[in-house]
Parts: structure tokens; C-alpha cells; sequence
């Protein structure tokens, strides 16, 4: 195995330690300040949309995620380099984020929101816009398919379990991570709804 780029890197083993600080000091603690919050619960603060990627809810949750930046984040950083991977990922990140905010004052939730998973969402939307016709095996299910497919498969699921109501899991995040990832990719080609080609 290739060691690991810095920046995924870095990414994994600050996730890895705040997790270990929560379970230390009690998940509420961290969460309260640096989970996201929504707009209306009294508890929002600006950092928030950056924070509470760093925070994860139990250790399957960060296992998964961590799984998902090895697998598909390092080869995207060889690719790009450190600078454009980190903007990519903190544009996932946000637009996860304000859609998770917009979405949770429509429904009026108020719990928080935490994980890396919209940054991970825009991660494998990047590997199948870059690698569309690789062939995978998921673990769920255990079925070759194009990364293309794959992808495909996974925002479908993610859009119906949104609209459905499922809850525990932040749909719309997910999904808005892939939109901010699609966009960053389409901004660096001078693509619409942007113009003037960049160096891509």
C-alpha cells in the first residue's frame, strides 16, 4: 500500500483524534460547540459549517468514513495535488453544510449534524466523474459495477431516504457535498453555469 498523501493524511488522523477527545470527554461536549446546529436552535455558531466534519458519532461512523477518504481521497490528491484537493474538500464540506442548514429549517429540526460524510459524498462523486468506467466492488452490495453506476446508485438512494423522512442520517448533506463537489469540478473547466476555461 502507497503511504498515505499529507493532507488525507492529516485529515484522517485529526478526525481519529477528535474522536478519541469526545469519547474522552463525553460526545455532548464537543458537539455542543462544534457539531453543526441549525439557524433556529440557539446553538448555531459560523464555525460550525467547518467543525463539524472533524466530529463523528460512533466509532462504525468514523470507521466508514475514514474507509471512504482512504479508498478514494489519496489517488485524488496524488492526482490534483495538495492545494486543489483542499479546496475541493472544504467546498464539500461547506455547500454539505447550507444544504443540511436550509434543509433542517424547512423541517424544522434542531438537532446537530456531524461527520465528514459530505466531504466523502463529494469524493466519490469526483473519482466517478474522473474514473467513470472503473470497476468496483462495493461492500454493499457485493456486486461489480462502473464507479459511474456506482455513484449514480448511491445519490439515488440518498435523495429517496431524504424525501421518504428517514432519520439518523444526514441525506441532504450527502447530497449536497456531491452538488459542491460537482460544481468546484465544473468551475476549474470553465464549464456552466460558469465561464472561461481555467488550468484544469
Amino acid at each position: 500500500m502507497p503511504p498515505l498523501p499529507p493532507v488525507t493524511k492529516a485529515l484522517m488522523l485529526a478526525c481519529t483524534a477528535i474522536f478519541c477527545l469526545q469519547f474522552l470527554l463525553g460526545g455532548y461536549a464537543l458537539t455542543g460547540w462544534f457539531g453543526l446546529w441549525p439557524l433556529a436552535s440557539g446553538h448555531f455558531m459560523p464555525w460550525q459549517v467547518v467543525t463539524y466534519a472533524f466530529l463523528h458519532g460512533d466509532m462504525l461512523h468514523l470507521f466508514f468514513n475514514m474507509l471512504g477518504m482512504y479508498m478514494f481521497g489519496a489517488e485524488i490528491e496524488r492526482l490534483w495535488g495538495q492545494r486543489r484537493y483542499l479546496q475541493f474538500i472544504a467546498a464539500s464540506v461547506l455547500t454539505a453544510a447550507l444544504s443540511q442548514m436550509l434543509i433542517t429549517a424547512l423541517a424544522g429540526s434542531m438537532g446537530p449534524t456531524i461527520g465528514i460524510s459530505g466531504g466523502l459524498y463529494g469524493l466519490l462523486l469526483a473519482s466517478a466523474m474522473l474514473f467513470p468506467n472503473r470497476t468496483i466492488m462495493p461492500l454493499f452490495p457485493p456486486i461489480p459495477m462502473k464507479q459511474r453506476t456506482f455513484v449514480l446508485v448511491f445519490g439515488g438512494l440518498e435523495l429517496l431516504q431524504g424525501l421518504m423522512g428517514f432519520t439518523g442520517v444526514a441525506h441532504f448533506a450527502h447530497l449536497g457535498g456531491m452538488l459542491g463537489a460537482w460544481l468546484m469540478i465544473r468551475y476549474w473547466r470553465g464549464q456552466p453555469p460558469f465561464s472561461g476555461r481555467r488550468r484544469w
